[in-house]
């Protein structure tokens, strides 16, 4: 085995560092929402120095983006893993379902990721950029490439692929927010096989 050299050495200390700030920032803006949080408590809940925060992150913002990215990177590239290796062999009802029990999964099985939207969500009417940095990091690659399966796939043949592909997702991020965020399983509860099935239905003009 080579060892391991002093570049390298930085580098890995430096990816932990990152890491160690974005779970502290992830802590400190769940805790404590956007306005109230500070690059002091966000080096304090990272167990690294203010100066160290500073030298991987410019601003609080920056960080804030940050958590987006890694959300995206973490979260939601596995989602759309089928449409992004070209596994589109299979029978579009089948991937249609996977893409889709993949985002229900994604958002309704992680309370993480459910408290982080609300965050979002909650400081979208003060902070606008944080809402618009979450669609263009989040929202967008999921629209674009469910549009690009769409128009590309040969099972298809919309007028209008984009739409379509917003109705997918809407129709699968409505059911996290109000099923899963506003409590709504214990009001209005519907199993995701049926809006799943009828989702896919829909699409396919069953």
């Amino acid at each position: 085995m080579g060892q391991v050299t002093p570049i390298e050495n930085e580098r890995n200390l430096s990816s932990e560092k990152t890491e160690a700030i974005l779970q502290g920032g992830m802590r400190e803006f769940l805790a404590n929402g956007y306005a109230a949080t500070s690059m002091d408590r966000v080096a304090k809940s990272s167990k690294v120095s203010k100066a160290t925060v500073y030298s991987h992150f410019q601003d609080k913002e920056s960080l804030f983006v940050a958590l987006i990215q890694h959300l995206v990177e973490k979260k939601f590239r596995s989602v759309f893993d089928p449409v992004n290796a070209g596994k589109l062999s299979s029978e579009p009802e089948i991937i249609l379902k996977q893409l889709a029990y993949r985002m229900l999964d994604a958002g309704s099985e992680k309370p993480l990721f459910q408290n982080f939207m609300r965050v979002i969500i909650g400081e979208s009417g003060r902070f606008p950029h944080l809402a618009r940095a979450f669609v263009t990091n989040v929202e967008k690659t999921g629209f674009r490439l469910l549009t690009e399966y769409f128009t590309t796939a040969p099972h298809f043949d919309f007028e209008d692929p984009e739409a379509i592909a917003r109705i997918f997702v809407g129709s699968l991020a409505h059911f996290i927010i109000v099923q899963e965020m506003l409590h709504g399983k214990e009001i209005i509860p519907m199993e995701r096989e049926r809006l799943v099935g009828s989702l896919v239905d829909l699409i396919l003009k069953k």
